[in-house]
């Protein structure tokens, strides 16, 4: 009899989406071979279509839910590996659902919630015929917070002390637009100051050659300068607004932003061509203002 060994369970369940137990089990009704285990287990209606080892769950939605007193937030990623499934209503309620629990759980720890819904999502994985997994997750606590969601594509949450839900949401379409790196200057690391004048330097080598020291000194600092405005959110212009800052348009309101997530559906996962989300959102708030 084949031994059946935990690489070959690994690669099934990479390729079809289900239980470790379930194939486990195909695996040694097939006599250890994962193809016709994979043919075996279509036949019975455990799985529609068999999920190539190559594919990628880099597609899907972010979902969140703000408390009603505006308090505490909980922000999730759930991955298919089309963005046709992430429109679909059973993928939807899945989300949801895991929404719901994360936020009931008050839950910090991704893979206790990957636990919870596992049979859950073996179920939808079986019906769908794709790949589907959860994330990430991310609780966020505060004086007051504020949400946006563009589409099921980006999701941000931004903490304050003093303002209102209003203003908070107002940052939080701003963050997703824009997409800052750090909250303020004070934020940016000296390697990153570093690595913006080491590029400057680099890109501009022709342009300085030859200069006094002091004007390069100036030059670096302008672009530094414009760095940190461009990478902080309370330096970057306000999109609804740009003749306020970020930071300018929270103090106006006695308001002081604390912190901020951002989620954006696959970034990190290499999948290819990707769409500028961010630039849609901004098109999308420029539209709104004519």
């Amino acid at each position: 009899m084949t031994q059946i060994t935990a690489a070959m369970v690994k690669e099934l369940r990479e390729r079809t989406g289900q239980g470790m137990m379930d194939c486990k089990k195909a695996l040694e009704a097939a006599g250890g071979d994962i193809e016709k285990a994979i043919d075996d287990m279509r036949s019975a209606g455990a799985i529609k279509a068999a999920k190539k080892a190559g594919n990628i769950a880099a597609e899907g939605s972010i979902a969140v839910k703000v408390a009603d007193d505006n308090k505490n937030a909980t922000i999730i990623e759930v991955n298919s590996q089309t963005d046709f499934l992430a429109l679909q209503e059973d993928f939807k309620g899945f989300v949801a659902d895991s929404l719901d629990v994360a936020f009931a759980d008050n839950s910090l720890d991704t893979a206790a919630l990957v636990a919870q819904r596992e049979s859950a999502r073996e179920a939808l994985v079986a019906k769908c015929g794709e790949n589907v997994n959860i994330r990430r997750l991310t609780r966020i606590e505060g004086d007051v917070l504020g949400a946006y969601l563009h589409g099921n594509r980006i999701g941000v949450v931004v903490s304050m002390t003093g303002g209102d839900a209003e203003l908070a949401k107002d940052v939080a379409m701003h963050v997703a637009a824009s997409n800052p790196q750090f909250l303020d200057p004070t934020q940016v690391s000296d390697e990153a100051i570093a690595k913006e004048k080491e590029i400057f330097m680099a890109l501009n080598e022709d342009k300085i050659k030859g200069k006094p020291e002091n004007i390069v000194e100036n030059m670096v600092k302008g672009r530094i300068n414009k760095f940190l405005a461009e990478a902080s959110l309370v330096e970057q212009a306000f999109i609804k607004n740009p003749e306020v800052t970020v930071g300018q348009l929270a103090k106006q309101a006695g308001a002081t932003i604390v912190s901020f997530v951002r989620f954006e559906v696959g970034e990190g996962i290499d999948r290819g061509e990707e769409v500028d989300f961010a630039a849609e959102v901004a098109a999308q708030v420029a539209a709104s203002k004519k």
